[in-house]
């Protein structure tokens, strides 16, 4: 199951070292305020100015934090800080244990015709999400911008060679790691769902190829007109 694009804000991308513990301790202070300046996040943080700085940076590169700045009498402007619309909603955000406890309801659902209802459904809704950023002409390209926006979701998919050796054959959709492996274990209606919005993004048939379920390397996805452009 993957996740919907437009509900998610942007996480923090940075490196390791404490980085990420640092930029978080930034932006849990800008929650419990309107604002704040350098000299404020130095008194906070405990560290250099300089230092402040390039958190800031990170965040505001993230689309998390926003600078302005405002002038008072004839000195030099002064910057001060605040959280963006995605700032705020980042952090929190218990999605793992949301998709459980979804998922565990749909299954049970005893009517196959309903469940299945219900998951033509959510895959539509997910699909629209991702297809409003397609803009491929064909095959080829459309899946490449999927895997690019799952990638921008942190979420570990890549197109590699497939393995029929014919001209012009499209690569295949591989997944590096399951988005939700304690579920994909659990019912493999995952997989069905995963296969419904590729499809749909798409505009072709998908079919799993190759699951780790089964003792496979990766999950793999490929196109049932693997040779088509």
């Amino acid at each position: 199951m993957i996740a919907v694009m437009t509900s998610e804000a942007p996480s923090m991308n940075v490196a390791a070292g404490g980085g990420e513990t640092s930029d978080r301790m930034i932006v849990d202070y800008l929650r419990r305020r309107s604002a704040a300046t350098i000299a404020d996040l130095v008194a906070f943080t405990g560290v250099t100015a300089t230092a402040v700085r390039q958190r800031l940076n990170r965040l505001m590169e993230q689309g998390l934090v926003t600078r302005h700045s405002e002038v008072v009498g004839r000195g030099r402007p002064t910057h001060r800080y605040a959280l963006t619309p995605a700032g705020a909603r980042s952090g929190g955000n218990n999605y793992d244990l949301l998709a459980r406890v979804l998922w565990e309801e749909i299954r049970q659902v005893a009517d196959p015709t309903v469940r299945q209802g219900l998951l033509r459904r959510i895959a539509t809704r997910m699909a629209a999400a991702y297809r409003s950023e397609i803009h491929g002409q064909t095959v080829r390209e459309r899946m490449a911008e999927l895997v690019g926006l799952l990638a921008g979701q942190d979420m570990p998919f890549d197109l590699e060679p497939s393995n029929l050796e014919q001209p012009n054959t499209l690569p295949v959709i591989t997944a590096l790691s399951c988005p939700y492996p304690e579920l994909a274990e659990q019912d493999r209606g995952v997989c069905a769902m995963e296969k419904m919005v590729f499809s749909d993004v798409l505009g072709e048939n998908v079919k799993l190829s190759a699951c780790r379920l089964d003792g496979a390397r990766c999950c793999t996805f490929e196109t049932s007109d693997a040779a088509t452009t």
